[in-house]
């Protein structure tokens, strides 16, 4: 595939975008830059949202998951959509009453500053790596379909991608957000559901069929509970995983904050929750279909399951509408999740650590607002730098299960401030955000020694969590408050 031929369809794509950024954010202040003066209609956050779940990871990761672990994947989506009516039920009523702008301001109200601080800085570290570590994978696709081609080194392709991440979130924050997701979430799914039709046509048209004679289509797993795949390890880390990630992350939940009040948010996330379940399962029979597919015309695939979907995309197996379809899929998927990360960890820190809105005029604030959105961009593009340069499995899984590690504090901190009714000592939280995954970085490495051979997954959030909770309450004592 043309370099040319690529570069082309990502300016076509961000001019649409930038042009529906520009009449999104007209006239946009700092509330509408942090919330979207909570004016957003619930079924348009609804529907953006599933842009900004959906990472560029996701779109090559979780087709290629299949061959070793079927559709497993769906039950733990199945939790997170438990948890996203968790999230609607009793954060989003918490949250309008005390009218946040930034949710770690409930730290601040409940526990005191030094929480306030800890919850941001956990935030911002959390969200900072995750974000990076998404548009990395981005930055790799685009090194090999068009930077390399063109012998531009990978500063160049930095270069490119945080400008364009940058040019489109910087004037109106959420309310172009809302608005330019809408978009990228339809040319996401539009792409999937066109590369399947695609693809089901070269296997003989039907669907249902291929995928149900295929060996890849279980979905439940409740024979060995030390494998990762078992149920209850994916559904109750997806309930948790959700709420962590989800409802106590800014990025996700400023968009829920937009909506007009709480009934409308608890509508968005309903509705949201049921599209994200159909949406990842179109990915995973997308799958399915691209390892038939390959098995069927004997295709030597990439040992690496990420780079199937992209391998037999580009490289013209298939008509060229499915090249195409698949760089815009990657690129609405990818700077979904890249776009609204910047413009949470501007809120964030502008917000939260910065406390800028209680100490400057709007001016004033707006100023330094748009330093800190420059300042954020810059500082994304030299975490991915450096990841480019110490690439491998394994730095990208640790820094994965670092930002993982960062959110389980942060659930124990919410869960005790809502269900527990007594006062935590403020100087004593930092320690324990410290140490409990300090905790659970060892139980970690030597469950398989001390359980009979059970091994950690996606629940080390909730090991996390438990141990914050535990923290807070050996330093708390009764109030009446």
């Amino acid at each position: 595939m043309s370099p040319y031929f690529v570069i082309t369809i990502i300016l076509a794509y961000f001019a649409v975008l930038y042009t529906v950024s520009f009449l999104a954010g007209r006239n946009s202040d700092n509330q509408g830059f942090f919330v979207g003066n909570r004016k957003s209609s619930w079924y348009v956050v609804a529907f953006a949202t599933i842009g900004a779940m959906i990472s560029g990871v996701t779109f090559v990761s979780v087709p290629g998951m299949v061959a070793a672990s079927g559709l497993s994947y769906l039950q733990m989506v199945l939790g997170f959509a438990v948890g996203q009516a968790l999230i609607a039920f009793v954060l989003i009523p918490l949250f309008y009453k005390m009218n946040l702008t930034s949710i770690y301001e409930y730290l601040d109200n409940r526990f005191g500053i030094l929480a306030h601080k800890t919850g941001a800085w956990l935030f911002f570290v959390s969200k900072m790596l995750g974000a990076a570590i998404r548009l990395f994978i981005v930055c790799v696709v685009l090194q090999l379909l068009v930077f390399e081609p063109l012998h531009l080194h990978f500063v160049f392709n930095l270069i490119f991608t945080m400008a364009i991440c940058w040019l489109y979130t910087f004037k109106g924050g959420v309310k172009s957000l809302i608005w330019t997701d809408s978009f990228k979430t339809f040319c996401l799914i539009v792409s999937v559901v066109l590369c399947i039709y695609y693809i089901a046509v070269d296997l003989g048209g039907n669907i249902l069929a291929t995928i149900r004679e295929s060996e890849m289509t279980k979905v439940f797993f409740f024979e060995d509970v030390n494998d990762k795949r078992y149920f209850f390890k994916q559904f109750l880390a997806g309930v948790f995983t959700m709420i962590a990630m989800s409802g106590l992350d800014q990025d996700l939940m400023q968009r829920s904050l937009s909506c007009k009040n709480s009934k409308d948010s608890q509508k968005n996330l309903i509705t949201g929750s049921v599209l994200m379940v159909i949406v990842n399962l179109l990915f995973l029979l997308m799958g399915v279909l691209l390892y038939t597919y390959a098995a069927k015309n004997n295709i030597t695939l990439p040992s690496k399951p990420d780079e199937v979907f992209p391998y037999l995309a580009t490289q013209r197996f298939f008509p060229v509408i499915v090249s195409i379809l698949f760089i815009i899929g990657l690129i609405s998927a990818a700077y979904a999740a890249a776009g609204s990360a910047l413009t949470a960890l501007t809120t964030s820190f502008t917000v939260d650590i910065l406390e800028t809105p209680k100490k400057k005029s709007e001016a004033e604030t707006t100023s330094i607002r748009k330093k800190v959105h420059l300042g954020m961009a810059t500082l994304m593009g030299v975490v991915i730098f450096f990841i480019n340069i110490f690439n491998n499995a394994s730095v990208i899984d640790t820094v994965y299960k670092l930002a993982s590690y960062t959110y389980g504090p942060l659930l124990g901190m919410f869960v005790f401030g809502i269900f527990v009714k007594r006062k935590v000592k403020d100087r004593f939280i930092p320690f324990v955000v410290i140490l409990s995954p300090i905790l659970c970085f060892i139980f970690d490495v030597n469950s398989k020694a001390w359980f009979n051979g059970y091994e950690f997954s996606h629940e080390r959030l909730i090991l996390n969590a438990l141990f914050t909770f535990l923290g807070f309450y050996i330093f708390s004592n009764k109030t009446n408050k």
